[in-house]
């Protein structure tokens, strides 16, 4: 095996500690945070530099590359450390003075590293991995990668459908990372050992055959003369038609992060998580994250608390936020929260659940939650503002059930509610977008009849909604910018326009032009890539963020990169599939059977709803036969006792 360069894998810190005085925030390049790792590089033969593109102050706290970060620091001779994206002001310094993307544990440079891995929760991502890319001397195409270049794989729920940047990417995971980054170590790992015959095609096609990894580049994709898909066909032989989603099934047998990463800057989220459970099978039709993370499997409730000691320990944080998708479903959730709440009385731990669904709130569970921390306000998601399009998009929830259960809080001394909406699904009218405002001000009236008090507030906030791949939605037309800034327009001024009630409802909404870029994004296909590396080279970075963001940059740019392929940006967004049409993701399989999905889409057409499989028998979507797992929940009959029996004082 050729010896590696020792001068590729240096420190670049003395150069870029010059930069620093020079930018905003300096702290988050430094690195050293409580419980991060730094493992010496000769000693590992594996090495991962794991991104989360987009600022420090958000990547920090992701829980995905906390757990991989962890999970592969853990391993004998494997190395893992952490890159974020960089400001422009710093991006402009390091261009100038030839500092390259680095790590923030060791300052490496992120081109001397094995493995470079992504991971996208969100699809607006895609410019920065393109700057973190040149910025490391990788060339953006992985076509013209050589062997000295690290492996580019994504992972997150963008990677779903990865066909946008697979001119960007070597390879994609989908599904749960835990044990698919220890098999693509030990690939990698046997590879080199052999001398790294046939280079970076030899490991990738390793890594293909395994049917776990997509690579994108031992796939052709053919079209039809009126721009759809006519087939994606493997390229290579040995190579499998389709790719297989990777899924954990026992959380406890993982039960990480166990050492929190602690920021040094502050973070969206000052606080350790701890995930309950994965997996939802409630069938909201909008929801990515509910659809291809299914089954559900529930962390168990000594588990959760023995992470939760250990986390508490490790960090020093003082509140606990206890994540999944739909976290009061988990089936010992009071004892959940009543027995951390026993046991933290005395430190005043606080507890939070990210938001809770309107059927499965309960004012114990409520009271629990906030006995130890403070008492803000509660968050509900309603999404439909009227029942018929509850019932379109399967969120079961009527407004009796919202009326009651605001009633609930506001009289047991909660101030504050707010209500999350989405905007622009199928089928929907301005009707049903006006609706929002007769039920805040329904809200409103109850919550003064019960508090006796005209100090409470209700918050509506309103996301456009973008359809998403693997879910029913994803065939159905995306309402145009123009249409929902005018609909969101029509609910403001009714809101406004209510003198009794108005001034206590707080509006908060998106205007419609990022979901467009969102939508053009999530269910491009390969063509797409085109215009990314436009509004890239055109100076796009950070589209997640309102100030970074340019409709116009990626309208102009898109329209330019389209057109020698005939599609434009309307065609992948405001136009509806038909079943027939071979979507760019078929060939990636989430475990959902499409035929099912394409049910559901019919079933919310028909306004017709159906039940969560938890309770009931199963529906046929297909993931428990594919995936070879079923569904996993309590509950276990124990009960969280204090680990130590505190001796009275």
């Amino acid at each position: 095996m050729p010896a590696e360069t020792p001068a590729a894998a240096e420190s670049v810190f003395p150069q870029l500690e010059a930069l620093l005085p020079h930018v905003q925030k300096p702290i988050q390049y430094v690195g050293g945070e409580l419980n991060s790792t730094v493992k010496p590089w000769d000693a590992c033969d594996v090495r991962w530099a794991l991104m989360y593109p987009d600022a420090y102050e958000v990547g920090l706290p992701n829980q995905g590359v906390m757990i991989l970060y962890e999970v592969l620091n853990e391993q004998e001779g494997v190395l893992a450390e952490r890159t974020y994206s960089v400001w422009p002001d710093l991006e402009a310094l390091m261009r100038e003075h030839g500092v390259p993307q680095f790590t923030v544990d060791s300052h490496r440079p992120v081109k001397a590293f094995d493995v470079l891995g992504l991971s996208f929760s969100t699809e607006l991502g895609y410019t920065n991995m393109l700057t973190a890319l040149d910025l490391a001397g990788i060339p953006l195409e992985a076509k013209d990668r050589g062997l000295d270049d690290p492996i580019v794989l994504a992972g997150g729920h963008a990677a779903f459908n990865p066909e946008p940047i697979a001119e960007f990417i070597d390879a994609a995971v989908i599904g749960d990372g835990e044990q698919a980054v220890l098999d693509i170590t030990r690939i990698i790992r046997e590879w080199k050992a052999e001398g790294r015959p046939g280079g970076r095609e030899e490991l990738l096609l390793r890594l293909a055959k395994t049917g776990g990894v997509y690579v994108p580049g031992f796939y052709d994709v053919e079209y039809l003369p009126d721009g759809r898909i006519a087939r994606v066909v493997p390229n290579r032989s040995g190579v499998p038609w389709r790719v297989s989603k990777h899924t954990v099934m026992d959380l406890d047998e993982w039960p990480y992060p166990k050492q929190p990463l602690v920021p040094l800057a502050e973070t969206v989220h000052e606080r350790m998580s701890v995930e309950i459970f994965r997996g939802c099978t409630r069938g909201c039709r909008f929801c990515q994250a509910g659809m291809i993370t299914r089954p559900v499997r529930e962390r168990s409730i000594t588990g959760i608390g023995e992470m939760v000691e250990k986390g508490l320990k490790a960090t020093g944080f003082e509140e606990v936020g206890l994540l999944s998708l739909s976290s009061a479903d988990h089936s010992e959730i009071g004892d959940i929260a009543k027995g951390l709440a026993d046991r933290y009385e005395d430190d005043k731990i606080g507890l939070s659940l990210p938001s809770t669904r309107v059927d499965a709130f309960n004012v114990d569970l409520a009271n629990e939650l906030t006995r130890n921390g403070r008492r803000s306000g509660l968050t509900f998601a309603p999404e439909g503002g009227s029942e018929r399009m509850r019932k379109v998009i399967n969120k079961m929830v009527s407004e009796d059930d919202l009326i009651r259960t605001v009633a609930t809080a506001y009289g047991n001394g909660w101030r504050q509610v707010k209500l999350y909406f989405m905007c622009g699904l199928p089928t929907e009218t301005d009707e049903d977008v006006l609706q929002i405002a007769d039920m805040a001000t329904r809200v409103i009236q109850k919550g003064r009849e019960v508090s006796g008090s005209n100090d409470i507030r209700c918050t509506v906030s309103i996301g456009g909604f973008v359809p998403k791949p693997h879910t029913p939605f994803q065939w159905a037309p995306q309402l145009s910018a123009e249409e929902t800034d005018e609909r969101l327009a029509k609910l403001r001024d009714k809101i406004r326009g209510d003198k009794k009630y108005g001034r206590s409802i707080g509006f908060r909404y998106h205007d419609g032009k990022p979901g467009i870029v969102e939508g053009l994004l999530s269910r491009g296909d390969r063509r797409v890539g085109a215009a990314i590396r436009a509004v890239y080279e055109d100076g796009g970075r950070f589209d997640g963020w309102r100030e970074h963001f340019s409709y116009d940059r990626w309208m102009n740019c898109a329209e330019k990169a389209l057109a020698p392929y005939g599609v434009d940006v309307d065609w992948y967004t405001t136009r509806e599939r038909t079943y027939e049409e071979v979507l760019p993701w078929d060939h990636l399989d989430s475990g959902l059977d499409k035929d099912w999905l394409w049910e559901d889409w019919q079933d919310a057409l028909d306004e017709t709803e159906v039940e969560d499989c938890r309770w009931t028998p199963c529906f046929d979507c297909g993931v428990c036969p594919a995936m070879d797992t079923h569904i996993q929940i309590g509950p276990t009959g124990k009960k969280l006792l204090p680990l130590t029996v505190k001796n009275p004082s």
